[in-house]
C-alpha cells in the first residue's frame, strides 16, 4: 500500500500572490504551443523547455531527446508530455537524481516543473516519501497533476519561473536553470570536496603606472621594517636594597671659639 503524501503548510511566495505587473522585458515570455504559427516558433519553444529543466552546463547537444521532439512537433503529444519526457529521461536523472538526494531532487523537480521554490522542508519531506513508494515517474505525475501545474500552464505551456522579477527590487531572484544542481552540500561533505590545493606562490600584479618611481618613500619601507631600534632596559632595584645618606652640614669648632671670645 503506498504511502499517502503528508500535509504541508504553504509559505508566502512571491509565486502565490496574484501579480499586477504591467508587460516587459524584465517579465518572462510564456511560450505556448498554441501561439506557435511557424517552424521557429517551435524551436524556440523547444528550446525554451530545455532550459528550463535543464541547468546552463547542462544543455549539450547530446543531451537532447530528438525522438519527444518529433512527437511534439507532429502534435503526437502536449507541452505537458514533453516537459514529463524531459524530467523522466536517463540523462536528467543521471544527472540530477544519482548525485543528489530525494530532497535536492525534490527541490530541483518543484522549481522546474511549478516554478517556485519549495515551502519548507516539511514539503521536501512529503515528496520525498512519495519516490520510494510510488516512483520517479508517480511523482512527476503527480506534480503535474496537481491543481498548481494545471491552473498555471495546462497542457500548452511551458512552465517558467513565476514572478522571479518584481518592481520593488532592483535585481530579480536567480534563475533556477542557473542555480548548479549537480551535488547538493550533503553530497558534496560525503565527496570530502571542495578542496583548495595551491601549490604554487601567488604573485601580486601591479600595473606599470602605479609602481614607485625614484624618490617614492614607498620604496624605503622594506629598510625601515628591518631597522631594530635598542631599547633601554632599566633595572628593577628593590626599595630595600638602596643606601640612602641623610645630608649633614659640617660646623668648624675654631670659628665658634674665636665669635664667643669677642663677644666678652
Amino acid at each position: 500500500m503506498a504511502i499517502p503524501l503528508l500535509n504541508y503548510s504553504p509559505s508566502s511566495q512571491n509565486a502565490r500572490v496574484a501579480g499586477y505587473e504591467v508587460d516587459g522585458d524584465a517579465q518572462p515570455r510564456i511560450y505556448d504551443v498554441e501561439s506557435v504559427l511557424s517552424g521557429s516558433d517551435m524551436d524556440e519553444l523547444i528550446w525554451a523547455a530545455y532550459r528550463q529543466v535543464f541547468s546552463e552546463h547542462q544543455i549539450l547537444a547530446n543531451n537532447r531527446q530528438t525522438f519527444l521532439e518529433s512527437q511534439l512537433r507532429s502534435d503526437q503529444i502536449t507541452v505537458k508530455d514533453f516537459m514529463r519526457g524531459l524530467v523522466t529521461s536517463d540523462i536528467f536523472l543521471r544527472l540530477n537524481l544519482e548525485t543528489n538526494s530525494n530532497y535536492r531532487f525534490v527541490e530541483i523537480c518543484v522549481q522546474r516543473l511549478l516554478g517556485r521554490d519549495i515551502y519548507s522542508k516539511d514539503e521536501a519531506i512529503a515528496w520525498s516519501i512519495y519516490i520510494p513508494t510510488r516512483g520517479v515517474s508517480g511523482f512527476i505525475e503527480a506534480l503535474q497533476s496537481s491543481d498548481e501545474y494545471e491552473g498555471n500552464f495546462g497542457d500548452s505551456i511551458v512552465p517558467y519561473q513565476r514572478r522571479r522579477v518584481l518592481p520593488q527590487r532592483d535585481a530579480g531572484e536567480t534563475p533556477f536553470n542557473l542555480k548548479t544542481p549537480r551535488y547538493g552540500a550533503r553530497h558534496r561533505d560525503q565527496l570530502g570536496f571542495p578542496q583548495l590545493i595551491w601549490n604554487n606562490t601567488v604573485r601580486r600584479f601591479k600595473p606599470q603606472e602605479k609602481q614607485p618611481t625614484a624618490g617614492n618613500p614607498q620604496l624605503y619601507l622594506d629598510m625601515a621594517r628591518a631597522v631594530k631600534p635598542m631599547s633601554l632596559v632599566v633595572p628593577k632595584v628593590a626599595v630595600g636594597a638602596l643606601q640612602i645618606a641623610a645630608p649633614y652640614r659640617k660646623v668648624s669648632t675654631d670659628n665658634n671659639f674665636a665669635s664667643s671670645s669677642s663677644a666678652n
